[in-house]
């Protein structure tokens, strides 16, 4: 009488599962593997050797090896994720920084704590100051679609305007209909398409945020900068209503020493438009390389919203009406703090940076 090949199945069953426990790594389960499931293990050899044995035999030797098998695979499954787990928990410890520790430097440069830029808290006492106006605060994406950025706010393709600005495109979508914002005013087409859909007009709201431009960096300007723009639509909104603001702005942000003014300008957005100007904080009016010896500093444009734009997202211009103004956060900082060169504010010069810890 042949003996069935399944006669020592309990004990080999054992063996595989002792040497599934002593393995200690991953790297050595991949290279035991093939000798405990895959083609050259016991197992595969015992199902080879199902031939010796009787048809009527078969199923039932066939159904032990197989919950042998399932035992075994499900133990080394097991492993697996005991060793690769354990595996990740090295990598985190060796990779990862002892926060705990305290760091003594020379007495002359000690460690100190982070604190906000210099932008960053202009750009909250900025908003401060208008939401004691009456205005909230919103903000938008810094990528933005070329509708956004220039077709709602009355800038069509090949519309001269477009050549005020030198813009950063996005390579997403169709070539030039994506871009890095190039002013703050896309905020305010969201604002209104929102006000219009929620049916929740009039609006009254600041706009702060980073812009980009392909701008060569001087003492006045810098191609990554922050502007901070106002939207009101109301009834009855006239020109009046914006000079006031900008002038109640100017004397609660600045003092009461400087002055604003408004001069024309030409924004494709408003009409009519102007642009507005305070007194260089640097020289006092006197003239300097800052302002270009005319004693002004150029803050921003401001104006009256052109019905194009009321209408690009739906308002009836003839009975909502609205203005809107934009100024740099940066050149805010530099009038208010009297910095020279706005280069300053991105070369990391601690020097510099620790006068406004």
């Amino acid at each position: 009488m042949t003996s069935s090949p399944l006669a020592n199945l309990a004990d080999q069953t054992a063996k595989l599962l002792a040497t599934i426990a002593g393995l200690d790594s991953i790297d050595h389960l991949r290279e035991a593997e093939p000798t405990i499931t895959g083609k050259r293990s016991i197992l595969s050899a015992l199902q080879k050797s199902f031939g010796v044995l009787a048809p009527e035999d078969r199923k039932e030797a066939g159904a032990q090896l197989q919950e042998a098998r399932r035992v075994v695979e499900s133990a080394l499954e097991s492993r697996r994720r005991e060793l690769s787990q354990a595996a990740r928990a090295r990598t985190l410890l060796q990779d990862g920084l002892d926060l705990g520790d305290v760091v003594v430097g020379d007495v002359r440069w000690p460690a100190s704590v982070g604190h906000p830029s210099l932008i960053a808290i202009t750009q909250r006492e900025l908003e401060d100051v208008f939401v004691a106006m009456g205005f909230t605060v919103s903000e938008g994406p810094e990528v933005e679609s070329d509708w956004y950025n220039f077709e709602a706010l009355n800038i069509p393709p090949a519309h001269p305007a477009r050549g005020l600005w030198d813009t950063f495109y996005v390579e997403l979508g169709e070539p030039e209909t994506v871009v890095l914002r190039t002013h703050t005013s896309p905020t305010q087409i969201h604002l209104m398409e929102e006000a219009v859909a929620k049916d929740s007009l009039p609006i009254h709201s600041v706009m702060p945020g980073r812009c980009f431009r392909r701008d060569t960096p001087d003492s006045s300007h810098l191609a990554t900068f922050h502007q901070i723009e106002g939207l009101v639509v109301d009834r009855g909104i006239s020109f009046a209503d914006l000079a006031g603001v900008i002038e109640t702005f100017t004397r609660a942000y600045f003092g009461p020493d400087i002055e604003s003014r408004l001069r024309p300008g030409y924004f494709p957005f408003t009409e009519p438009s102007a642009e507005f100007e305070v007194t260089c904080t640097i020289c006092r009016g006197e003239g300097c390389r800052t302002c270009s010896q005319t004693g002004w500093i150029e803050l921003g444009g401001c104006g009256v919203l052109d019905p194009a734009v009321l209408a690009a997202v739906g308002i009836d211009g003839s009975e909502w009406s609205g203005f809107a103004f934009g100024f740099g956060i940066d050149r805010c900082a530099q009038m208010r703090h009297q910095i020279a060169d706005m280069r300053a504010l991105i070369e990391n010069d601690t020097r510099f940076l620790e006068q406004f810890s």
